[in-house]
């Protein structure tokens, strides 16, 4: 198998290239000491890959009831950032919503409370009933929508301070793989009934209207599967690349998406948005398949702020791969950023050790200027 945390491509597309580099906006500090401070009237929205999937139903249910040092560590680097608006990836879903009401009251006795939540189902484990890779067997994280051990492993939640207009979510988990015109499915890989099974989402992709005193912005949320336990098929890789291509669709207001409510069609022209999650894909380092991504910060709607910390715009730290950006937070380009940073402490901050043991992710945020109310 490959162990490889990013995608290769031969090829980059000439959009990437049509559009300058935008300046990065200086963080507010490379110390975590200071991250709470913003100026006033900004709106922080971040993203993190808390790392807390567990390899059981249930489990992560009971360790949040229970206690633990990495649940305890995840909860202090969020009360250190606090986060208006906060994107969690990697916290296993169950249906009654449990592990996300525990995550709150143990974020509220830090004092950090969110009076908005959003959460939904997410493909992983969902089973497709078939023989996904060809060793005779249909059952098992293998033959999932997305490999997972159970339905809703590495879940995702989107905790607000702002209302959430429920009405106008969308989300896409439904969307199949070969909907996506020029998509890069493997064809000589997956059985052909594939085509008609197969979601594009390893987890979902989630589009969230916020009420920012009376100006929508819509989340875009993510978590496409890492490129990497696959063979030369290269099928974690393809998929990753389309799954940040989505976006790209999205944004351009494509028509192609049909979303689990019924609704067609990409965003608005005039909508304001933040892209945000785990993409894991790096846009530079790695021997990946980088086009979709860079076509993303690259795209003529989006600014990309560049938050940076101790280890430079890194926002993971993976064993045996070492430091990569693969964590972003991606505001449209009519959002004033105010400032822009990732969570990680230099050498000699008390905090330093308690964002490594929470993680091999860090928390990324910009500070945005509380928009103007739509007229």
């Amino acid at each position: 198998m490959k162990r490889r945390w990013i995608l290769a491509l031969s090829m980059l597309m000439t959009a990437c290239d049509d559009k300058p580099a935008p300046e990065p906006v200086p963080p507010a500090s490379d110390n975590a000491a200071a991250v709470g401070e913003r100026a006033p009237g900004t709106l922080r929205i971040a993203t993190y890959n808390t790392h807390l999937a567990r390899g059981k139903a249930g489990k992560l249910i009971a360790e949040l009831k229970d206690g633990s040092a990495q649940v305890d560590a995840v909860i202090r680097v969020i009360a250190e950032a606090d986060p208006d608006v906060l994107l969690l990836n990697e916290l296993d879903y169950d249906a009654d919503r449990t592990a996300l009401a525990l995550f709150q009251e143990r974020l509220a006795v830090e004092g950090v409370e969110y009076a908005y939540s959003f959460v939904a189902p997410v493909n992983t484990g969902k089973q497709t009933g078939l023989d996904l890779t060809g060793d005779g067997k249909t059952t098992g994280p293998d033959n999932a929508q997305s490999w997972g051990v159970f339905e809703g492993q590495f879940g995702m939640a989107v905790l607000s301070r702002l209302p959430v207009i429920s009405e106008d979510v969308r989300t896409f988990s439904g969307v199949r793989w070969s909907e996506m015109p020029d998509n890069l499915f493997p064809l000589d890989y997956y059985p052909e009934e594939a085509l008609d099974v197969l979601r594009l989402s390893s987890k979902s992709h989630w589009d969230i209207p916020l009420d920012a005193g009376g100006r929508k912005i819509h989340l875009l949320a993510s978590h496409p599967t890492p490129p990497v336990f696959d063979g030369k098929e290269d099928r974690n890789g393809r998929r990753n690349h389309d799954e940040i291509r989505f976006w790209n669709d999205y944004i351009s207001g494509k028509d192609w998406m049909l979303s689990d409510q019924g609704s067609t069609g990409g965003l608005e022209d005039d909508a304001a948005f933040v892209i945000l999650g785990d993409l894991n894909n790096d846009p530079v380092n790695g021997d990946g398949r980088r086009e979709a991504v860079k076509v993303l910060l690259a795209h003529d709607r989006v600014q990309d702020p560049a938050p940076s910390g101790a280890a430079g715009t890194a926002t993971a730290d993976f064993e045996g791969v070492g430091l990569l950006r693969v964590d972003y937070v991606l505001p449209s380009e009519d959002l004033q950023v105010q400032s822009a940073g990732v969570l990680w402490p230099d050498e000699g901050d008390p905090m330093r050790e308690v964002v490594r043991s929470a993680s091999d992710h860090r928390l990324v945020w910009i500070d945005i200027r509380m928009p103007t109310a739509e007229k």
